[in-house]
């Protein structure tokens, strides 16, 4: 059981979404919120948040896009019992499931996550390169942003296993490792979109949006970068209007 005075209450899309989570440790931002405008969804579909941490991303998108059927999969329990909590706080439907992205097939089915089931998943995996990221003494922040050699390919193994034909993968992964992100999806998916994330005006992008369809057939495509601050290192008022859930990203568009 986590104590209230380890937890913090903080506001997203502008309010509409309040998550508790843990004071130390990882702390959501803008990275599953940027995740979550991503995603292609309408009300019915069945969609699978992978590491889903407090909830942040799943709940985001439940709260852009109404009546879909929302699993969020986490291997902290203590993090897991927060989604459950954050879910109920903001009357949203959510199936909260303590399982390890990585385990087999049959852990997941007996979890209700059968093969060919999901229409949608999105994760935001630890993504930080272990031989050039000093990592967190934080244990759990430390699961939470290191991968390992195999994690990539791991986490997209268990997507493709359990969405249908012609479903969607969307994550989210560090710029400089899009090329390991192609090679994850060469297996099973195609007609990928590939959004871009840049910090800073002029500087090099810091993350990709990576939109995968299971069974695609349709060339790559490479998307106009989004910029998050002006040159004065203010949000832009696009940018903004995303975060504060008022818009979502070209990658939600079918």
């Amino acid at each position: 059981m986590i104590e209230a005075a380890d937890i913090t209450e903080d506001a997203f899309l502008g309010g509409q979404l309040r998550l508790m989570q843990k004071r130390s440790g990882h702390r959501a931002g803008h990275d599953a919120v940027l995740l979550a405008a991503a995603i292609d969804a309408k009300a019915g579909d069945r969609v699978v948040d992978f590491g889903a941490g407090i909830g942040t991303a799943g709940l985001a998108l439940a709260r852009r896009v109404a009546g879909i059927r929302l699993s969020l999969v986490e291997i902290d329990p203590e993090l897991a019992e927060l989604a459950r909590a954050n879910a109920a706080a903001n009357a949203i439907a959510a199936e909260v499931i303590v399982l390890d992205v990585t385990a087999d097939a049959q852990a997941f089915a007996a979890n209700g996550l059968l093969p060919d089931s999901a229409d949608a998943v999105l994760m935001n995996p630890p993504f930080n390169d272990p031989a050039r990221h000093r990592g967190s003494p934080d244990q759990a922040r430390h699961a939470a942003h290191v991968a390992t050699e195999e994690t990539l390919h791991a986490w997209v193994h268990a997507a493709r296993r359990i969405l249908r034909s012609s479903g969607v993968l969307t994550l989210i992964w560090r710029a400089d490792g899009l090329g390991d992100v192609m090679a994850a999806l060469s297996r099973g998916f195609g007609s990928l979109a590939i959004l871009p994330v840049h910090g800073e005006a002029g500087k090099p992008a810091i993350r990709v949006l990576v939109r995968a369809v299971k069974g695609g057939r349709a060339p790559t495509r490479l998307l106009p970068g989004l910029m998050l601050n002006e040159e004065s290192n203010v949000p832009k008022k696009e940018v903004r209007d995303i975060l504060e859930g008022r818009a979502a990203l070209p990658l939600a568009e079918p």
